[in-house]
Formats: structure tokens, sequence, C-alpha cells
């Protein structure tokens, strides 16, 4: 059988003497920990402090340089606000366009690069055993990041090089392969094109291949005219140059035609019609109205010869034909910019002030009326 004995019971311990627990050693040690808590404290702050500093003075020099930027074309260009600016037929709004574009992602990043700096200075003090593993953790992080957002990353980069080479702007006719309208609006990640119809697109950057701009520099009108097969060729060339020179001695349009016209003569021959092309160089913003009232004109002009067109054709507005005139793609007119050819003097009458006028029936009623001279008939008074 087996046999059980009775566990012996635990003896009964001393409770702690706190004489012997608060021991000199005991409060030097937190002494201790306390300062180097305190150190790791005012190091902590001072790496705020300094990174606060630091991203105020950077920030301050970017925005200076901006505003000086964009003062600077206001200046050139006679205004008072960016939105006249952006009516105005001026390169300078894009400069403050992408100055202020490159300036915000400036400030993003540098924010960016003094926070990541200031939180592994902040590890290094505090924790400086944890430092290897946090680098191995977030290189491990900032792996994963990179490979799923790495279309984020595309078109962040392909639009900041749009930006910077100035690409494309806003109120800029653009086919972008995958829309084609004129631009709303250009961030580093997204640009808004809306077309002919109307409907807005938000293009990726990144997916932009090629650019096609029709706003920058100049455009050319090109104009096919049909006339009947028996038409005197020399004549109808003649009466269209007639008609497209006309055009350029209005100073309504003069500031809108760079060269003078010309006619490229015969570009095709049918059974019952002859093309003759006309081209004319406008500036990119005025190659739509230059080229309606060149129509126009030119349908005037074979109408006082008494041709007849063989055919009208009816054309549907797609691509960038008409893309211009979308409504509500610009910005409103905060002030009149009329047309203008430069250093003209503009005749304006004078006002007459009614002190004016009463010195003038003064003056009338002062001088006597002068008497008429006498003919002189030759013969003498008696």
């Amino acid at each position: 059988m087996p046999s059980f004995h009775a566990a012996p019971s635990p003896e009964p311990t001393d409770p702690p003497n706190p004489g012997v627990v608060l021991t000199p050693e005991f409060w030097q040690a937190v002494l201790d920990w306390l300062r180097a808590a305190g150190m790791n404290l005012l190091g902590v702050a001072g790496i705020i402090v300094v990174a606060l500093a630091v991203s105020w003075l950077l920030r301050s020099v970017i925005r200076r340089v901006v505003g000086r930027v964009v003062s600077g074309a206001k200046n050139k260009a006679n205004v008072d606000d960016t939105q006249a600016l952006e009516r105005s037929p001026l390169a300078a709004v894009r400069l403050v366009q992408r100055t202020r574009t490159l300036g915000t992602i400036l400030q993003n990043i540098l924010s960016v690069i003094i926070v990541v700096v200031a939180l592994v200075l902040i590890v290094g003090v505090v924790a400086p055993d944890v430092l290897a593993s946090l680098t191995l953790l977030t290189a491990a992080v900032g792996a994963g990041l990179g490979f799923g957002a790495q279309n984020i990353v595309k078109d962040v980069l392909n639009g900041i090089f749009i930006v910077a080479e100035d690409q494309i702007g806003i109120g800029d006719v653009v086919d972008l392969g995958l829309a084609t309208g004129v631009v709303e609006y250009v961030s580093v990640r997204v640009s808004h094109v809306r077309d002919v119809n109307g409907t807005l697109w938000y293009v990726r950057n990144g997916e932009i291949l090629r650019i096609g701009n029709m706003s920058q520099g100049w455009s050319r009108v090109i104009i096919d005219l049909a006339v009947p097969a028996n038409a005197d060729i020399p004549e109808v060339e003649a009466a269209m140059l007639a008609a497209a020179k006309s055009l350029t001695d209005e100073p309504k349009w003069r500031s809108r035609i760079i060269e003078q016209p010309e006619v490229w003569g015969l570009e095709s021959v049918s059974g019952d019609a002859l093309v003759i092309r006309l081209v004319m160089k406008t500036r990119a913003n005025a190659k739509d109205d230059v080229a309606r009232e060149l129509r126009m004109r030119l349908k005037n002009a074979i109408d006082e010869l008494g041709l007849t067109l063989p055919q009208l054709n009816s054309i549907t507005l797609s691509g960038l034909e008409g893309a211009q005139r979308v409504r509500g793609a610009n910005p409103p007119r905060t002030r009149p910019n009329p047309v203008t050819v430069e250093h003209r003097p503009v005749w304006k009458p004078r006002k007459r002030s009614k002190t004016n006028d009463q010195g003038r029936e003064a003056r009338e009623q002062k001088t006597p009326p002068a008497t008429k001279a006498k003919p002189d008939t030759g013969e003498e008074d008696q």
C-alpha cells in the first residue's frame, strides 16, 4: 500500500526591510536613470526644434522664390491678380503655374525628408539598440510600398517632368492619346482635360506616352478650296490671295496673324473639281477664329467671280477640331482684353467741362463782331 506523507509547511519569510531597499545605491540608480532620461528628453526636444527651424527656413526660401517669380510676371503683364494674367496672351502665366507647382512639390518633399530624419535621430537617442532593427523593418516596408504603389510613383515622377519641362499648361489644346481637348488642371499625379463634347477626362500622368500641344508657338490655317474644273486657276488664286491679304490689313486680325498668306497652288484634280490650297501662319490661340473668318471671305471672293462650289460637305467635330471653343475651359475674364495693334495711337474725344464753355461764352461777348471790309472800287472820296 502506498504511504501518504503530509507536505512540510513553508517556513514564514520575514517582510522586506525598508531600510535595506531604500539604500544609497538605490537612490543613486534612480538619479542616474532620471539624469539619462532628462538628457534623452533634451536631445529629442533639440532634434524637434532643429527640424522645425530647418523646415520653416526652407519653406520660407521656397515661398520667397515663388513669390518673386509670380510678382515679376504680374509686373511685366501690368496686372494685379493671377486670374487676369491667365487671360492675357503671355507666356509668363506658364512660368507662374510651373513655379507654383514645383514649389509645392519641393515643400512636400522637404517636409517628408525632415520628418524621416528627425524620427531616425530620435530613435537613435531614445533606444540605440532598436535602431538597427528599425532600419531593417523600414527597408522592408519601403520595398513593399514601392512594389505595391509603383503606379503612383510612376505618375508622380512623370508629372514632375511634365510640369518642369512645360510640356502642357492650363488652357492648352492638347492630344494626350487617351483624351483630346483643353487642359483645365495639371498636377503631379493627374491632368484634367475637357473635350469638345464637354466631357472632363482625368488622365494619369504615368499613362501619357505622347503629347501633342496645339497652343505653343504658332499654328497654321490650311484651307483646301474646291472650284469647278473649268475655272481659271490663276484668276482664282489671285482672288483667294487678295481676300486673305485683306484680312491681314485689318487691325483686328493683324495681331493674330504672324506671316503673310501663301497660295500653295493646285492640290488635287478630280473629274468635276479642282482643289487649291491656301495657308496662313497664325498665333496658336487664334487659329480657329482666323480660319472661320478666312473661309467666309474666300466664299465671298468665289461668289464675286461667279463660280459655284461643286459640293458642300458636312463635317462632324472630333479630335482637336474646335476644341478651343469648349465653354468653361478658361477662367472668367477679369478685365477687358481687346485685340489691338501694339504702339498704335487711339483717338479719344476731349471732354468738355462747364468752366471752359462759360469762359468761351464770356470771351465771345467781350469781342466785337468783325466788320466786313469794303471792296476796293478805285474811286476816291470827294
